[in-house]
């Protein structure tokens, strides 16, 4: 990413500053600073809003607050949160954004010591605050349009909100609504806003701005209060379980458009493009990977100019197909817009107050009387603060590709909560999200935001005891499947964390949903007829009978095998949980259960003749699916199992797993001893990267989704399939390192670990293997190479096998 800052650059306000690095405008509590003390109770601060505007309505608001300090603090903690959203600013500077997204039954706010942007004397904080109302993103949850900032002790108490804050109602921002039928997709992200620069209160934020025309903030009748206290509900604060997310500036990478020759030093910032006055263009410009930022643009003059902003993750052709990413000839951009007018001032920094996604960005510029001179444009990238930890390194230079884009994949599908694609839809699904937390913990090692998926997917259960298969979330969708996932994603916690009384908290919950499926067990022994919409993979289209796509057969109506061993998949780890928590009798329950969906499934199901199983009784069709999860939960005997796999990645007449599932078939291939399978499975994906995209799409072409964090699979398994490494005890106590090199000679790795971090050199000699092995201190497990098996001891050693 490039990095910019010029102290040149004035602030002139409009929800983002000048960013250079994260630590720059990130404060978080400092070595020797003082551990703030969260709210309790009743707050003392009030939530506010505007005296008369509606609350529910979309709105866009401005608060300040000016303070007088004695002396430069040393710290300086807050408590900060909004309905929906804030960007918080001191003394002109950008400060946080928030706040994370939730429920209203555990509503976030952040903690953050702003010392660091205070001085000695006057200070003014000042806050943009919005609600899009029905034009919000389907994750977005909201009671009404508020703001409230809470000092932590009594000498930070003099920012506390009341009605000694004062308003202003921005009317420069208006809905500009995307036209979703032109769009031809499911897309439920934040629609579009247009700016009235004419309008706009440029400068509020700065210490000197006349805010004596303002109105006096209005104290809600609200009383605020964190979660579990008092009688009557709304927004029920606890504090964020996870850090702010990252915004680092990043220039696009060229201009691939133009009516006219243009600098190629306009997009380095460093060659000004003027417009001419009554002109229209048309300026497309080229990220070269796709991205989350904010754009930003520096404007100067144009009076009454509009600019349309355009975001798309690649181009279509004239019957909607993207074809290769990289390619434009002949294609045109459709998506998401912005608009900005211009009020001809000079350096106006424009950017929408939420991100974007976007590897192509059409400017569409329309001026009036007066030309138009585009200082700079770029970007603010922004998620959740990830840092790679891990390591893959090996000859194949594809497979460094591969790891590339995975990981920036699984970058660009988290932030407050993960995402399944950021450009379409912004929804924590738990079938993605499993997978996305898997690659999370390998790559990163940072554990905060899966703990805060598994808590929001607890928070979102309906009353039979489902979870919802995506939350936040105001539109309520239930995939049952989704809700064993849920379940698994407890047991993978479980395997790379020790955290007792976290896993402890779910027991009810995980009772709950294997009740559910408990009480739709057939005569027949397997599961019969499912509620809501009982999804496996995109493998299966829209089917009149079962009324979705994506459902296989028998999904709905009964009988299928796939879903019934999924039950039986998530039973299994269930018991080992029950087991390790000391409720033996549920542990031995459920896997007393287990063993008869299987045995049932297999009497029913299996057919002699294809020796598979298949994907109901009636026996008249086969997937991929139903013989990975047979193999899974041990089905099938060890003997069949590994036939059954070299079977079904052979043939061609049964129905394939999409990107999403093959992760479940990855962990097949691991199981039965064929990991050196795993390398040939990747052809997909190189093909993903030989029709540029940047990151790993949703399905195969055509795809909506450019971006889906399931299809980042591959960057976990280089690690765990490949490099071998895995837990094999709770909490990662024990390490197991079984690696699968395939054709590769040499693989090094490297994975974060509780107690510091894993590392394996390979090198294969012909049969055998030299390895250089470290674990962490206090750490032991084994090393298996084709059927032989070393103990390993904390520390560096060398295996020779």
């Amino acid at each position: 990413m490039y990095n910019r800052c010029s102290s040149s650059f004035v602030p002139f306000a409009i929800c983002l500053l000048v960013f250079t690095t994260i630590s720059a405008h990130r404060v978080a509590p400092r070595p020797g600073s003082p551990s703030p003390q969260r709210p309790l109770g009743y707050w003392k601060a009030k939530w506010i809003g505007h005296p008369t505007a509606p609350g529910n309505d979309f709105g866009v608001y401005h608060f300040r607050k000016t303070i007088d300090l004695a002396e430069k603090p040393s710290s300086f903690f807050i408590h900060i949160s909004a309905d929906n959203r804030y960007r918080l600013f001191v003394n002109a500077r950008s400060v946080a954004t928030g706040p994370a997204r939730s429920d209203l039954a555990n509503w976030n706010y952040e903690t953050i010591d702003i010392a660091g942007y205070l001085q000695k004397g006057t200070n003014t904080l000042a806050a943009t605050v919005w609600n899009f109302g029905e034009f919000s993103a389907y994750a977005q949850m909201s009671y009404r349009t508020a703001f409230i900032v809470q000092g932590d002790s009594a000498a930070e108490e003099i920012v506390n909100t009341n009605s000694t804050w004062k308003v202003m109602e921005d009317s420069a921002y208006s809905p500009f609504p995307l036209d979703k039928a032109a769009m031809h997709t499911y897309m439920v992200t934040t629609d579009g806003e247009r700016m009235d620069g004419n309008k706009y209160a440029w400068g509020f934020e700065q210490p000197g701005f006349d805010d004596s025309k303002w109105l006096r903030a209005r104290q809600l009748g609200y009383p605020a209060k964190s979660r579990g206290y008092g009688t009557d509900g709304n927004w029920m604060l606890v504090p964020s379980s996870i850090p702010l997310m990252e915004e680092t500036a990043q220039r696009l990478a060229r201009l691939r458009r133009s009516p006219f020759p243009v600098d190629p030093e306009f997009v380095n910032g460093k060659s000004p493009l003027l417009i001419p006055a009554h002109s229209k263009i048309l300026l497309l410009l080229d990220d070269s990977t796709l991205t989350n930022a904010y754009p930003r643009l520096n404007l100067s003059g144009g009076r009454q100019a509009e600019i349309t902003l355009t975001y798309a993750e690649a181009l279509v052709n004239a019957k909607g197909q993207k074809g290769n990413r990289d390619e434009i000839e002949n294609k045109s951009i459709l998506g998401l817009q912005d608009r900005f007018i211009m009020e001809g001032g000079d350096h106006r920094i424009y950017s929408p107050l939420h991100f974007r996604t976007y590897r192509y960005l059409q400017l569409e510029i329309v001026t009036q009387e007066e030309p138009l001179v585009i200082n700079d444009i770029y970007g603010i990238f922004t998620g959740y603060p990830f840092k790679e930890n891990a390591s893959f390194h090996t000859e194949d230079s594809s497979l460094q590709k591969i790891w590339a884009i995975g990981w920036h994949t699984a970058r660009l599908c988290a932030a407050e909560t993960y995402f399944d694609c950021p450009y379409y839809e912004q929804l924590q699904y738990v079938g993605d999200t499993r997978i996305q937390a898997m690659i999370s913990l390998y790559v990163s090692g940072d554990d905060r935001l899966m703990r805060k998926a598994i808590m929001d997917i607890d928070h979102s259960r309906i009353p039979d005891g489902l979870t919802q298969s995506r939350y936040p979330s105001r539109d309520m969708q239930v995939i049952p499947t989704f809700s064993l996932w849920w379940v698994c994603m407890i047991h993978d916690y479980w395997l790379n964390r020790k955290d007792d009384a976290f896993i402890q908290s779910f027991s009810e919950g995980i009772q709950n949903v294997l009740n559910w499926y408990e009480k739709r067990i057939a005569p027949n022994g397997i599961l019969g007829k499912l509620e809501w919409w009982p999804f496996v993979d995109w493998s299966w289209s829209l089917d009149r009978l079962e009324n979705a796509g994506g459902v296989p057969p028998g999904g709905c109506s009964g009988g299928s095998s796939i879903i019934t061993l999924q039950f039986a998949y998530s039973l299994q780890r269930a018991a080992q949980l029950f087991k390790y928590l000391g409720k033996s009798q549920l542990a031995a329950r459920y896997e007393t259960l287990a063993a008869s969906l299987t045995s049932h499934t297999i009497k029913l199901c299996w057919d002699n003749n294809k020796n598979l199983l298949a994907d109901r009784p009636d026996k008249k069709s086969f997937s991929q699916h139903a013989n990975i999860l047979a193999v899974l939960t041990d089905a099938v005997s060890a003997e069949q199992q590994k036939k059954i796999i070299q079977k079904i990645i052979s043939d061609t007449t049964i129905t394939p797993c999409t990107y999403y599932f093959k992760f479940y078939l990855f962990e097949a291939l691991k199981k039965v001893k064929l990991g050196d399978e795993f390398l040939d499975q990747l052809g997909p994906w190189k093909k993903m990267m030989d029709i540029g995209l940047s990151t790993f799409a949703e399905n195969p072409e055509p795809t909506r989704s450019d971006c889906h964090a399931w299809s980042a699979s591959p960057v976990y398994e280089l690690l765990s399939t490949v490099c071998g490494i895995s837990s094999m005890a709770p909490g990662f106590s024990q390490v197991k390192i079984e690696p699968y090199l395939g054709a590769l000679n040499h693989v090094q790795g490297s994975v974060p670990h509780p107690k510091g971090e894993i590392q394996v050199n390979l090198d294969k000699i012909g049969e055998s293997i030299q390895a250089e092995i470290l674990l962490p201190e206090g750490v032991t497990g084994s090393f298996s190479w084709k059927g032989k098996v070393v103990a390993l001891k904390s520390g560096k050693q060398r295996v020779q096998l």
